[in-house]
């Protein structure tokens, strides 16, 4: 499965890919914006998109509001990460339709949890 992982900042992005490539996920590609990951996830298929809500020019909520409004991309799995655990950014997500949040930081168990929470793992 593909794994779309955006954040303006070059080292989350790192952080986030070395954590997928531990819990196993090896097919990642990156965006530096929501502009950039809008334009990937109309260009290919993701099983996933792994978004930081603070971003610009285009925040990851703005991101997933747009996904979600997009008829092709509308299923596409989302997962939020933040430095912030407002309960309002919270429930905007949710009622925009957000998959799942992960609050800064996280292990590689967090987002584990937090993807199967989404994507079950399959069974053997």
């Amino acid at each position: 499965m593909k794994v779309l992982v955006v954040d303006d900042y070059s080292t989350m992005r790192r952080i986030i890919r070395n954590l997928l490539t531990q819990i196993g996920y090896t097919e990642i590609d990156e965006a530096s914006d929501g502009n950039d990951a809008l334009q990937k996830l109309r260009a290919v298929h993701y099983g996933l998109v792994i978004s930081d809500w603070n971003m610009e020019p285009m925040t990851g909520f703005d991101l997933l509001k747009q996904v979600r409004a997009d008829d092709k991309l509308k299923t596409t799995p989302f997962i939020m990460v933040t430095a912030e655990s407002k309960t309002e950014n919270v429930v905007a997500a949710k009622q925009a339709g957000v998959d799942n949040y992960i609050v800064k930081p996280f292990n590689a168990a967090t987002l584990q949890s937090k993807i199967n929470a989404v994507i079950p793992p399959k069974a053997n």
